[in-house]
């Protein structure tokens, strides 16, 4: 079945270790916790701050909830460092509450994946920084972030 075959695979190169992350990155930025879910394995293993998930289930749910709360969410992920089938991501997005308080979330990722692609770990690492509205970097419409517009280094994070 191609649906549990997740291009590119490991061992990755530099230049497929960043294709890892931007596809990543798209997904996200689509709110589609279903259409995300099935990027990782079916036992999938998550830390997500202080939240332990296991399996695609869990997963779901958790992005429901998540995208419930942070409100206009956008996210911008790039390549820290990767080895064979790992690879280390920073990040930071962009959210609001629904009361309309405006924040940016740092962090950082470290992804395990199996032989077909598959993330079968993923380890994440988030601090939330309230922000004004005016001090948002990340202007987009909803959805994956455009091919011009600045990443994480070009906006100076």
């Amino acid at each position: 079945m191609t649906e549990n075959i997740r291009p590119p695979l490991p061992p990755f190169t530099a230049e497929t270790a960043a294709q890892k992350v931007r596809v990543a990155e798209n997904a996200w930025n689509t709110h589609d916790p279903e259409k995300i879910a099935l990027a990782y394995t079916v036992d999938s293993q998550w830390r997500n701050r202080a939240q332990f998930l296991a399996g695609r289930d869990q997963i779901v749910q958790f992005l429901k909830q998540k995208w419930a709360k942070e409100l206009d969410y956008r996210l911008i992920k790039e390549l820290w460092a990767f080895h064979e089938a790992r690879i280390a991501v920073r990040f930071a997005y962009e959210w609001h509450d629904d009361s309309g308080n405006w924040f940016r979330s740092y962090g950082n990722e470290n992804w395990e994946f199996d032989a077909n692609g598959l993330m079968k770990r993923r380890i994440a690492s988030i601090n939330d920084m309230p922000i004004n509205e005016a001090e948002r970097k990340f202007h987009w419409p909803l959805g994956p972030r455009p091919d011009d517009h600045p990443g994480l280094s070009e906006l100076g994070f």
